[in-house]
C-alpha cells in the first residue's frame, strides 16, 4: 500500500473487561488495523469502560484465573509479575499503549448504556473518546472486514 493511502476496509474490538488480559488485546489489534491501513473502533462496554477512564490505566490489574484469584493477595502478586512480563517482552504499559493506539488513529468508543449505568460523565474519560449508542456502533461494525470480541 502506497504510503500515507488508507485503504476502505474497517475493523471493530469489543472490550468488556478491565483487567490487563481484557484491556491489553482490543489495543494492539486495533493498533495493527491501523497499521495495514484499516479504520478501527475499539467499542469499550460493562467494566471494560474503565481502560478508557482518566487515571484508570495505571492501576489495571490482572486478575488469575479459576481459584487462584480468590485468593487473598494472588491478585497483586500476579499483576506484579504480568507486568515484568510486559516489561521483559518490551511492551508498553497499558498508558502509553493507550496513547499510541491513538495517534495510530484508532478511535475509542465508549457505550452510552453503560455510561449512564454507572453514572460516569464524558469528563470521566481520556480525551478523544467517542460515546455512542451500541446500535450506532452496530451499524459500524456490521460491514467491517474484522470485528472481534476480544
Amino acid at each position: 500500500m502506497a504510503e500515507g493511502k488508507e485503504n476502505k476496509e474497517t475493523s471493530a474490538f469489543i472490550t468488556s473487561r478491565d483487567t490487563l488480559d481484557g484491556a491489553y488485546p482490543g489495543l494492539i489489534l486495533g493498533i495493527n488495523a491501523r497499521r495495514l491501513g484499516m479504520q478501527c473502533k475499539v467499542f469499550y462496554t460493562f467494566m471494560g469502560i474503565n481502560v478508557i477512564r482518566k487515571g484508570w490505566a495505571e492501576k489495571a490489574k490482572f486478575q488469575p484465573p479459576g481459584f487462584m484469584g480468590a485468593i487473598p493477595g494472588m491478585s497483586a502478586i500476579a499483576t506484579w509479575m504480568m507486568k515484568g512480563k510486559i516489561e521483559k517482552a518490551q511492551v508498553p504499559a497499558l498508558p502509553d499503549l493507550l496513547e499510541i493506539a491513538q495517534l495510530e488513529g484508532v478511535e475509542f468508543v465508549a457505550c452510552k448504556m453503560t455510561i449512564d449505568m454507572m453514572g460516569l460523565k464524558p469528563d470521566d474519560f481520556i480525551e478523544g473518546v467517542v460515546i455512542e449508542a451500541a446500535d450506532t456502533f452496530l451499524k459500524y461494525a456490521k460491514d467491517c472486514k474484522i470485528c472481534l470480541f476480544t
